[in-house]
């Protein structure tokens, strides 16, 4: 199984970001996939999460500004990050998770907003 997050960078505030996350060795399409992240001396966090059905679920923080979706035929799952703030930064992870097979996370992706 691997979960491959790309698209982290710097940003200025304001700005736009999108990440993604490829997955292979899963059957994706049965998954509930979600995207969390950690900064520094903080827990990991959840951001935002989709279901196998679409239903999507965001962190207070992230609602209004961030859309998670997914591609079942690419076995993608994408971040669209707006109006970005020096408080997102941190490392963004994605998981896939399973009710009854467990879950998995990709290795992750920095996003740090600065000016």
């Amino acid at each position: 199984v691997q979960l491959v997050e790309s698209g982290g960078g710097l940003v200025q505030p304001g700005g736009t970001l999108r990440l993604t996350c490829a997955a292979s060795g899963i059957i994706f399409r049965t998954y509930t996939m979600g995207w969390y992240r950690q900064a520094p001396g903080k827990q990991r966090e959840l951001v935002a999460s989709i279901s196998n059905s679409g239903i999507t679920n965001y962190a207070d923080s992230a609602k209004g500004r961030f859309t998670i979706s997914r591609d079942n035929a690419k076995k993608t799952v994408f971040l669209q990050m707006n109006s970005l703030k020096p408080e997102d930064t941190a490392v963004y992870y994605c998981d896939a998770d399973h009710v009854a097979l467990g879950s998995y996370w990709g290795q992750g992706t920095q996003v740090t907003v600065s000016s």
